[in-house]
């Protein structure tokens, strides 16, 4: 076993669990706060070292995104925070505007974001190494700055308070986005988020509205709450146009989900079996826990509508895996892997190197998927 993988674990494991968010307190709170770490035992490892507090930093980044406030982190701030990553690491980037994205008939991501009075930002940052890369891959992260749920408004009890935790995908993504650049692999890696609220207003959206999505195909909207795999499915469409070998999209997409692996586990859903093992095996590494769960065709048949290609929910039950079905009708040939984090991207309490809050999760994950 290499030095790195012998070592750098000790360190993000310290870095994580001494980690404090006190930005939003008027007089933080410095008891017990420890100044500095002295690593001994580990001369000549200083490599290892780095490499582990360039990976924390992006983690610290994700915590950062998913635990401020929407009135802290808007789309407008989630494009700027991504900018200041390109010009700090040196990435490309390109940040399409609304007009740019109804010019590529992003009628799935629009339609959620018409009724927000902050406009939404289509995010793509790339990261090239030096010379010819090993292989393309994609991430792509659910950015929903707030979900009221539209018109099919969440109601007391909801948990909408916790809703400005619905970008933790995206958080993720940009988390990846600032490690990788530092980390610096022999491989392209492309980082695609988009973000917009999902509000209310006269403009919102209505259950039973039609939406066209950038691939053509038709969607009945039977739940306004059901919006961030309509954000996803414009998203995967533009990705794979990128000609990647593999995608990978992290979203909190379902409270189905949390329900059926509670909040220490992430589910994955892949009908390629290559790309899950590979993202099983980072899961191993890492410590960030994944279950890889069913991919039901016949789950679809609750989708069907009789107006157009698809609603952009099902039955109740199983409802985690229509969803993943659902992506599915963006993806045509591309190794496509969706992860449902709506469990781990949150902490009510102390959970091992994971202080209350926001936790991080997907970076570490993403990092080990994308080095390996």
């Amino acid at each position: 076993m290499s030095t790195y993988l012998e070592h750098y674990p000790i360190v993000e494991g310290l870095e994580l669990a001494l980690y404090k968010d006190v930005r939003f307190k008027s007089e933080p709170d410095q008891n017990g706060k420890i100044e500095s770490v002295e690593l001994l035992g580990l001369v000549g490892q200083e490599a290892a070292i780095q490499k582990a507090r360039q990976i924390c930093s992006g983690v610290f980044l994700a915590r950062e995104l998913v635990a401020a406030p929407a009135n802290y982190v808007t789309p407008i701030t989630m494009a700027e925070t991504a900018l200041a990553i390109a010009n700090e690491h040196g990435l490309e980037i390109q940040i399409l505007e609304k007009e740019d994205c109804e010019k590529l008939g992003m009628g799935a991501f629009l339609g959620v974001a018409q009724a927000s009075d902050l406009p939404p930002k289509f995010i793509h940052l790339t990261y090239k190494p030096q010379g010819t890369p090993r292989r393309k891959l994609a991430i792509i992260g659910k950015g929903l700055t707030f979900d009221s749920g539209g018109l099919n408004i969440k109601g007391a009890g909801s948990g909408i308070e916790m809703m400005k935790t619905d970008m933790g995908g995206a958080g993720a993504t940009l988390g990846a986005a600032k490690a990788i650049a530092q980390l610096k692999p022999d491989v392209e890696v492309h980082f695609i988020t988009a973000v917009t609220e999902n509000m209310i207003s006269g403009r919102a959206i209505h259950p039973g509205d039609i939406l066209t999505a950038s691939n053509g195909k038709t969607i009945e909207i039977n739940n306004t709450d059901a919006e961030g795999r309509l954000t996803l499915a414009d998203a995967l469409v533009y990705t794979e146009k990128l000609e990647v070998d593999a995608i990978v999209d992290l979203a909190t997409l379902t409270g189905a989900c949390v329900i059926a692996l509670g909040d220490n586990i992430a589910g994955l859903w892949s009908p390629n079996d290559e790309l899950a093992d590979q993202l099983l095996k980072a899961s191993g590494e890492s410590g960030e826990k994944l279950w890889r769960m069913p991919m039901e065709e016949k789950y679809f048949e609750s989708m069907k509508s009789g107006i157009a290609d698809m609603k952009n929910t099902g039955a109740r039950a199983g409802g985690a895996i229509s969803a993943a079905i659902f992506l599915k009708q963006f993806v045509k040939d591309t190794p496509w892997a969706h992860l449902d984090v709506a469990g781990p991207v949150w902490a009510d309490k102390e959970n091992g190197y994971n202080g209350a809050g926001a936790t991080g999760y997907g970076v570490r994950l993403l990092v080990d998927w994308v080095m390996s």
